[in-house]
């Protein structure tokens, strides 16, 4: 990308100054008309360039390709670990109601207790005062522990969490893939564990309507990977020998992979979104289609944004430059 399309909130220009008095993030948007400040906020303007960065990073790129993994993405690597084993230490109890187990209370109150930690031991000591600010982010972005419930405000607030990462520069413009293949990826297989093991209800799912019940970036990012395929059309991500075959190279049929085992009867009754999605020509054409469809139906929808946190990092003061 030349120096002048970079996108607002690429990783490079994002490092803030030390002498910056962190804050814990809270709630700005009350009511519907509240929305408005969120769309001229610093935040939404470096959260929106945060995924677009990575969404241009990854074009035409597989899981499995060649990239750098520096100590930091090993360190988050290794405290989305953690959260993985405590699932394992918090098995579901023998409750009445099939959904919402509530051994997923048990385990998000470790979390709370321990999210400070866990951050603090990915960034640097110079950057200690951050972690109850960056923590935060964390601890939203794994569902709702009073509903039991996940959904794409959660998940956006897991990109958050990465973004004040960047901001800090504890994250930098060359982990770009790491961010995504290795720390995203790696949190989307811990989310699905807690979705399937304490049977998480989607948090305002649209049911049919919504393109998928619990995820939206990996279907951005997983089309960004698909551009320029030389086989690969989105009409093959409804074939299930495609799927097999090569889910491992991409998130977008690793998400497919994922509904069919979670759901039965056929694919365009239980996800006609992304049935009608496979009609589309190209990957680059739904992938600018999913970033619209992102904004209308996630970022600007006041049940999703309502929940999200603003603090130093991502501030609610209109954009300055």
């Amino acid at each position: 990308m030349a120096e002048s399309e970079r996108p607002a909130g690429a990783p490079e220009e994002m490092a803030a100054p030390l002498q910056q008095s962190f804050i814990v993030p809270r709630k700005e948007i009350n009511v519907v008309s509240d929305m408005a400040k969120w769309k001229r906020s610093q935040a939404y303007a470096d959260y929106m360039g945060f995924i677009l960065t990575l969404n241009e990073g990854i074009k035409g790129k597989k899981l499995t390709c060649q990239y750098k993994v520096s100590e930091p993405v090993e360190k988050l690597v290794a405290l989305l670990d953690t959260l993985d084993r405590w699932i394992d230490e918090t098995p579901p109890v023998d409750q009445p109601s099939r959904f919402g187990n509530k051994a997923f209370r048990s385990w998000y109150a470790r979390l709370e207790q321990e999210a400070e930690q866990l951050v603090a031991a990915v960034i640097p000591k110079a950057l200690a005062a951050a972690a109850p600010e960056v923590a935060v982010y964390l601890k939203e972005s794994v569902g709702n522990s009073t509903r039991i419930d996940y959904g794409t405000g959660h998940e956006a607030a897991f990109a958050a969490f990465l973004c004040c990462l960047c901001k800090l520069g504890v994250l930098r413009v060359e982990d770009q893939l790491a961010i995504v293949f290795r720390v995203f990826n790696r949190y989307l297989e811990v989310m699905r564990k807690l979705q399937k093991t304490y049977r998480m209800e989607p948090a305002g799912s649209q049911g049919v309507w919504g393109l998928d019940d619990f995820q939206f970036l990996p279907f951005i990012w997983g089309s960004s990977q698909l551009i320029d395929h030389p086989s690969l059309e989105p009409r093959h991500f409804v074939d299930e020998k495609v799927v097999n075959e090569n889910h491992k190279d991409f998130m977008f049929l690793e998400c497919i992979l994922f509904i069919t085992e979670m759901k039965t009867g056929p694919f365009a009754e239980h996800s006609n979104q992304l049935w009608n999605i496979s009609a589309v020509p190209s990957w680059s054409k739904v992938n600018q289609g999913l970033i619209r469809m992102y904004k209308a139906e996630c970022l600007e929808k006041f049940p999703v944004i309502q929940h999200f946190k603003f603090g130093s990092l991502l501030p609610i003061q209109p954009v300055t430059s």
